[in-house]
């Protein structure tokens, strides 16, 4: 039981790097998405496609994401998921980036 548990929970870094491609889809959407996630990325319409190559991007899309609950909640109910299937996907990009201070 424990261990079919532990499956469900776990997310491969495929399936967790397109989530974020989703959620980059997601808020490419809508203009004032769009605008806001630009201005804090310091990225343009010219080079986010990319951007979105780089699976450290894709990690940092949902850290983008997972920081603002109100986004959350839209973009889980937009993918047909709970906000906890996409917070599970950020910490399985999160754990396999290289490691980053916390200072």
């Amino acid at each position: 039981m424990r261990d079919s548990l532990k499956k469900m929970q776990s997310v491969s870094s495929d399936s967790a790097q397109s989530l974020a491609v989703s959620a980059l889809t997601f808020i490419a959407a809508d203009p004032d998405r769009l605008s806001r996630f630009l201005g804090l990325t310091g990225l343009g319409p010219d080079n986010l496609r990319t951007a979105a190559a780089d699976p450290a991007f894709l990690g940092s899309v949902l850290d983008y994401v997972v920081a603002d609950e109100k986004l959350l909640v839209e973009f889980a109910a937009d993918a047909g998921l709970k906000p906890e299937a996409v917070a599970r996907a950020h910490e399985a990009l999160r754990s396999r980036r290289p490691y980053e201070s916390e200072t």
